[in-house]
């Protein structure tokens, strides 16, 4: 026997990674040194820092996998597990300089997976951040025929004296709110429970299919809007303070939603008071309360509904942020601002 007869093609790994390697250098940057293919990537600090900080992340896509490989759609998942890592170390300032995925299988299938990586670039070019590698797992016996796990490692660099750590928020700040794009990559547990379970409210049956195409969602399948990526806030946000917009905290909007992550950027002693209706929230979140007869306060607990990345601003300054942010097409809104307490979310249903 061999390794092919245990499970593990060692030739196909080699095409595989020679077949990624032109999307990969797509989102090389000026400081990458070497080439894909060595034991580990390099990345020199880029110039014009006087006291620079790394700042790192982690994370996965969780099961919005199941809906990708059920469905066999897989250009996007690439770039939420971007997302959610250039996403969380934005908010203390940072620019993204380089990212490493994980992808793990039990039998390698080159097209599946080159759709994968696909995605991985593509997010990597809207963080601005270069692919510098990563590693692709086959092992069979311990995942399912189809199955693939995804996990991203990213890491930045802020100016030391710039870095946002909640010690900039004042009483009376404002947040805005930035439009999600819909679920994101967070909550697909309970999304995956009430496709499958749900109370259909259009018929006395039970149950939907990811094919589906429902009027109030559009004209996609529930595959595909629950499918669609995360919103990278990367390039906005860090234009904006480039022009020098004053922003003293900023929050991302994951698992838990507003209630659990906008404390997270606060200082001690404050907490936020948002007015519900000052932001649109999106169909796709009507529908999910709806056909999972899911509380409000679940539901508010559980997704972004609608606010995906926030802002802790100065009062004075909200509506410039607010223009400039409208200016670049970029969705936002005013929803609430900074009171004293100890790190609650006030305002939001019970």
């Amino acid at each position: 026997m061999d390794y092919r007869d245990a499970g593990v093609d060692v030739v196909a790994g080699r095409d595989f990674v020679q077949r990624i390697r032109a999307m990969v250098d797509g989102t090389r940057r000026p400081e990458v040194l070497g080439a894909l293919g060595g034991f580990s990537g390099l990345c020199e600090i880029p110039a014009g820092y006087r006291h620079p900080v790394l700042v790192s992340g982690t994370d996965g896509v969780g099961t919005k996998l199941k809906i990708a490989q059920l469905t066999q759609r897989h250009a996007t998942v690439g770039i939420d597990l971007v997302a959610m890592c250039v996403n969380d170390i934005l908010t203390c300032g940072a620019e993204p300089l380089f990212f490493l995925d994980y992808l793990a299988t039990g039998k390698l299938e080159p097209e599946t997976l080159a759709q994968v990586v696909e995605g991985i670039t593509e997010g990597c070019r809207q963080a601005g951040c270069a692919l510098l590698g990563g590693e692709t797992a086959e092992m069979p016996g311990f995942y399912a025929p189809g199955e693939y796990d995804l996990a991203g490692f990213c890491v930045g660099v802020v100016e030391k004296s710039q870095i946002l750590d909640g010690r900039q928020v004042q009483m009376g700040d404002r947040v805005i709110g930035l439009a999600s794009s819909g679920v994101h990559s967070n909550g697909f547990s309970l999304v995956r429970k009430v496709v499958s379970d749900g109370q259909r409210l259009d018929s006395n049956g039970q149950g939907y299919d990811w094919a589906e195409i429902l009027p109030s969602l559009g004209d996609r399948s529930l595959g595909e809007v629950f499918l669609t990526p995360t919103t990278i806030y990367v390039e906005a946000v860090l234009a904006a303070r480039r022009e020098g917009l004053p922003i003293h905290a900023m929050a991302h909007i994951t698992g838990g939603g507003l209630p659990e992550n906008l404390p997270r950027c606060l200082a001690p002693g404050q907490s936020l008071h948002l007015t519900p209706g000052t932001w649109p929230v999106l169909p796709v979140f009507e529908w999910l309360a709806a056909a999972g007869d899911v509380p409000l306060r679940a539901m508010y607990h559980t997704f972004n509904m609608g606010i995906g990345f926030a802002l802790i601003v100065p009062a004075d300054q909200a509506d410039a942020v607010l223009t400039w942010l409208t200016q670049h097409q970029i969705a936002a809104y005013a929803i609430g601002e900074v009171v004293p307490g100890d790190g609650e979310v006030l305002g939001l249903p019970d």
